[in-house]
């Protein structure tokens, strides 16, 4: 078994805090825009099969035990006990959470408190823009007041996060915008804005992105499609539409890491292996895709120096998502370089080395975590 430290898990959200029945625990399990096949439940998936197999032993049951006797051991313990089990049964020491996800959430201390664990803060930039927009009256004293949030943010927050979508593409451009843009944006926005809404300006999107680059914190990027909503069309392209901003941002200071993106996870892993301030997350891709993970984490290892491989869990809502990318990961681990291990190619010094990389140590190296305490 290859040994790896306690993990720093460098994207998650905060866990749900009320009780859940089963239509309603399994519409959290994967993104969707609907219901599952007539017939089915979203427990027949990747991600369904993996909480099957990992998460009962944590609650006290045998794994693979039907969801619906899964769901009445977790009503049972009530969420907070069932939280607190999944949360340390899961190896992760410290959290790294986006607090823009909407909804009854527990904030980082929180979840800390539950996992017995650290945690800081991602600060997502459109929601700090909704914050400010909140107290400023006119466009000049948003635009001022955005940029002091950002320069506070970046006192103390470990990194800036942006989960847009919606025109996503137009908002990386490879240079700021100019000072009269932006502010015909923001007039915009600020005049049709329904308080709480997502900004989706791409201009704006694009002054919030070079604002947080400016700041030299840390940049995390999502590159999927995000969670699906009715009609709603994945923008082509995956990573790569990343490519120019990329460039346009080396030797600026600032490190981007690239969230998510599976199935172009390739395309994420090949950006970090060419640029030096690009790192790439093993998250969600190996989350989702469960059974098949440990051929995924061979495939990022192929392409990417192992320095610029993160872990996360990409845990939201449902602790037991913390807990599966945390034990898929290790697991994966084990078998892809114990594997290399046992046909000779690496070293068990080496491979240990390696693992406790991924598990920890690029990430307290990215987000500078050992100078704070």
């Amino acid at each position: 078994m290859i040994e790896t430290p306690s993990l720093v898990d460098q994207y998650c959200h905060g866990v749900l805090r009320t009780e859940l029945g089963l239509g309603t625990f399994e519409a959290q399990l994967i993104p969707s825009a609907g219901p599952p096949a007539a017939g089915t439940t979203f427990f027949d998936t990747q991600t369904g099969f993996a909480v099957r197999r990992w998460c009962p032993p944590l609650l006290g049951l045998e794994p693979h035990c039907p969801p619906a006797r899964y769901l009445a051991r977790r009503r049972e313990l009530g969420v907070v006990e069932s939280g607190r089990r999944l949360l340390r049964g899961s190896g992760i020491g410290t959290f790294l959470v986006d607090t823009g996800e909407p909804g009854d959430i527990t904030e980082p201390e929180e979840l800390a408190r539950a996992g017995n664990a650290e945690a800081h803060e991602l600060v997502r930039l459109e929601l700090l823009a909704e914050q400010v927009a909140d107290t400023s009256g006119t466009v000049g004293a948003f635009l001022a007041n955005l940029s002091g949030a950002v320069h506070h943010a970046a006192a103390w927050a470990v990194a800036f996060t942006c989960g847009a979508d919606a025109g996503y593409s137009a908002a990386l451009a490879p240079e700021p915008p100019g000072p009269g843009e932006v502010r015909g944006a923001a007039g915009r926005w600020l005049a049709g804005r329904v308080k709480g809404g997502a900004v989706r300006d791409p201009v704006l999107l694009r002054h919030l992105l070079w604002s947080a680059v400016a700041s030299g914190l840390p940049l995390q990027l999502h590159t999927g499609a995000g969670r699906p909503g009715p009609g709603a069309r994945p923008e082509p392209g995956g990573p790569v539409r990343l490519t120019e901003f990329v460039r346009a941002t080396e030797g600026l200071g600032t490190r981007l890491v690239l969230l998510g993106g599976h199935p172009y996870h390739r395309q994420s892993a090949r950006l970090a292996a060419g640029f030096p301030h690009v790192y790439a997350d093993l998250g969600v891709a190996l989350a989702h895709t469960g059974a098949r993970a440990a051929g995924v984490l061979a495939e990022l290892l192929e392409l990417a120096p192992f320095g610029k491989l993160l872990f996360s869990s990409g845990g939201r809502r449902l602790p037991e998502l913390h807990a599966v990318g945390a034990l898929v990961f290790r697991e994966a681990l084990d078998r892809v370089l114990g594997g290399w291990v046992g046909d000779g190619a690496w070293s068990w010094r080496d491979a240990e080395r390696v693992a406790a990389m991924l598990a920890a140590d690029n990430a307290r190296r990215v987000y500078r975590l050992d100078e704070r305490g």
